[in-house]
């Protein structure tokens, strides 16, 4: 641009429009780096970034210090320590074309005599830096924003690739690499978060992300996490002449190196290496969102160096999602273990991103009502990160006339009670109690501690005993016993000593406190607290199957969406049949004579520290039992804090507020004795 446009006024819509990309380039940023979230493609983000930089080149005045165009990644996270790069951890200039490819490889040759370039795989994962001191691993760092990240040494010793000490003993050695996961191990974590009623991963991507920054390092063990290393960042007692060299030597020292990198000189071999990798992208094992050009030799990576946010002597080339057009044939709802509805399309099998494709997830009623698709439309299919068939459009004037809107059922296709939709998400859910389609879910709770506390009967033994015929309905659970022989014979469970344990443990639980088999029953909204309140006003289950929602709202803990979901449980046909055969089995099902006031009603209690005697666990049980409350945090409203060895911050809080303090032992005489 020359000065006579430099002098010129910026137009509003020109200014006002840099603002919007800033603020939603950045808005998208949060979610990706610091909440492993994403609402929009890769290319959709990609796009509005090309468009900022392109404004901001047209019109530097524009640009201001904090522009998404000059800084790397997101902030770091709160709950890791923050920990300053020593060697800036830089991203990529992106090019999305061959001919912006082609025009970066001519722009080395002109700067560089015959210059070599690597091209490697971009795995699609999360950057992170290790550093080894005289061969041992001490510490390993998040981008973060480039110049500070996050502290993940703890996590990243989870991960079976990273060595922890080095074949040689090398003085100082920082490196960079790609924590990714592969698909293997994504689909168990989301089958396992299924069974769990967690949150699913969108992608492998977020799943490692996340799986990262779990402050429980054993979570980083069980769910498999990888990493390639990719760069030396700086090293001691070595000197290197190119890339490729270096990356055979870190494959000598225990690492796991970017796989099948090509070394190549003439800019057709550069082209077609992206073309090989682009060719074998949808048969990896794991995900990859594009390929790295870089020259070869360091030194002339030493002599080109770097802007404040990118090296000028690489980029990274985006492949471009692969679409297809097909025809909706019907759309079918499954049912998942936790029973949320998942419309799927049923499509006329195509051929995208290297595999058949004839099914694509429509997420949500709102999805379905956003695109407007219909059955018998023409529909454009995309794999999402070139993973997840997703529809992405309709083609509406191919569409035939009074072609009905799609509406999930208000009854559970699989068992047919009523579904509802969760009162603050898109999600429409089964209220079956006994569904089949959520009977592994719904028996893996019921059994938990938190309800009816069976010892034994966790997710394996529940598939074990679900996949031999033994479990078809949550009841069959009380019935067990008739095929202990069996059990012992078969070995399905274990031996005669697991096999009988297990069936006392289910024994055990017929005499139960009624306000476990209400939390058992996982009723939306209905946790021990809130069926604690409820068996202190209903004698028995009969009294709480009749009661209205005028007189449940009439109860603390149970405002008009509990009560709503408690009438609408206990009026299922399911549930009749349910409870009768619990009463056949000799379940408790009375809240027996504790009409008395319990000690601690009305009461509400803080736990902090290490109790000599007693889990704080137990301590929540005792209390809660006894009528009171167990919060997690200090306030006004806060009647006694119950403070152990190392107790924190909670007690200084409680002694702030003038709240009164209790030992285990005063604790104990609450409870015997009341306030």
């Amino acid at each position: 641009m020359d000065s006579r446009q430099q002098e010129m006024p910026i137009p509003d819509d020109i200014r006002r429009r840099a603002e919007t990309l800033r603020e939603q380039i950045n808005y998208h940023s949060h979610l990706y780096y610091e909440l492993n979230q994403n609402e929009i493609s890769d290319g959709a983000f990609d796009e509005m970034m090309r468009e900022l930089r392109s404004l901001e080149e047209l019109w530097p005045q524009i640009r201001t210090e904090d522009s998404p165009t000059v800084r790397v990644g997101g902030r770091p996270d709160r709950t890791f320590r923050e920990v300053r790069h020593r060697v800036p951890m830089l991203s990529l200039q992106d090019v999305f074309s061959e001919a912006d490819l082609r025009l970066f490889v001519r722009r080395m040759q002109g700067e560089i005599e015959n210059p070599a370039f690597v091209v490697e795989q971009k795995i699609d994962g999360l950057s992170v830096s290790l550093r080894y001191e005289n061969g041992l691993f001490v510490q390993a760092l998040t981008r973060g924003d480039g110049s500070v990240g996050e502290d993940v040494t703890h996590n990243v010793r989870m991960i079976q690739a990273v060595p922890a000490v080095l074949a040689e003993k090398i003085s100082e050695l920082e490196i960079r690499g790609e924590v990714f996961m592969s698909f293997e191990a994504f689909n168990a974590v989301n089958e396992q978060q299924e069974i769990n009623g967690g949150k699913q991963f969108a992608n492998p991507r977020n799943c490692a992300a996340g799986t990262l920054r779990q402050l429980n390092p054993s979570v980083v063990a069980e769910r498999g996490l990888s990493l390639y290393v990719f760069n030396i960042q700086s090293v001691s007692g070595h000197v290197f002449v190119s890339h490729a060299e270096s990356l055979q030597w870190l494959e000598k020292q225990g690492f796991a190196v970017i796989p099948d990198f090509q070394v190549c000189h003439a800019e057709d071999d550069v082209w077609e290496a992206i073309e090989s990798i682009g060719s074998k992208r949808f048969s990896l094992p794991y995900g990859i969102d594009g390929a790295v050009v870089k020259l070869d030799q360091l030194e002339d990576r030493e002599r080109l160096g770097s802007t404040s946010k990118v090296p000028r002597w690489a980029v990274a080339y985006k492949y471009p999602p692969e679409q297809k057009e097909t025809k909706l044939i019907d759309i079918s709802v499954q049912v998942g273990r936790t029973g949320r509805l998942t419309p799927m399309a049923i499509l006329e099998p195509v051929l995208i991103a290297g595999t058949t494709v004839s099914r694509a997830t429509l997420h949500n009623q709102d999805f379905i009502d956003q695109l407007d698709v219909r059955i018998g439309d023409r529909v454009l299919i995309q794999k999402a990160g070139d993973i997840i068939p997703a529809v992405i459009s309709v083609d509406k004037n191919a569409r035939g006339q009074s072609v009905p809107r799609f509406r999930l059922p208000d009854h559970c296709p699989v068992c047919h009670a009523p579904t509802e939709r969760d009162p603050d998400g898109a999600d429409v859910r089964c209220t079956g109690v006994d569904c089949p389609a959520q009977l592994s879910r719904r028996l893996i709770y019921f059994a938990s501690k938190e309800a009816m506390n069976i010892d034994g009967l966790g997710p394996a033994t529940v598939e074990q005993l679900m996949e031999a015929g033994y479990l078809v309905h949550l009841t069959d659970l009380y019935t067990l016993h008739q095929h202990r022989d069996e059990l012992i014979n078969s070995g399905l469970i274990g031996k005669e000593k697991t096999v009988d344990k297990l069936l006392d443990a289910i024994d055990r639980s017929r005499e139960n406190p009624l306000e476990r088999l209400i939390t058992g029953f996982g009723i939306r909204n209905i946790g021990r607290q809130a069926a604690r309140s409820l068996v202190r006003v209903f004698k028995d289950i009969d009294q709480l199957a009749a009661a209205d929602i005028e007189s449940l709202t009439a109860i603390p803990d149970i405002g008009p969406v509990s009560a709503e979901a408690v009438v609408t449980f206990f009026r299922q046909d399911q549930t009749v049949d349910v409870l009768e055969k619990l009463r056949i089995a000799g379940v408790n099902l009375s809240a027996g004579s504790d009409g008395r006031m319990l000690p601690l009603a009305g009461k509400t209690f803080v736990l902090t520290g290490q109790l000599p005697n007693w889990t704080r666990e137990e301590a929540r049980e005792m209390i809660e039992s006894a009528g009171g409350k167990v919060a997690g945090s200090v306030s006004r409203k806060t009647s006694y804090v119950v403070a152990g060895e190392a107790a924190g911050s909670k007690l200084s809080q409680a002694q702030s507020l003038s709240v009164p303090i209790l030992d285990e032992d005063g604790l104990r005489a609450l409870l015997i004795q009341g306030d």
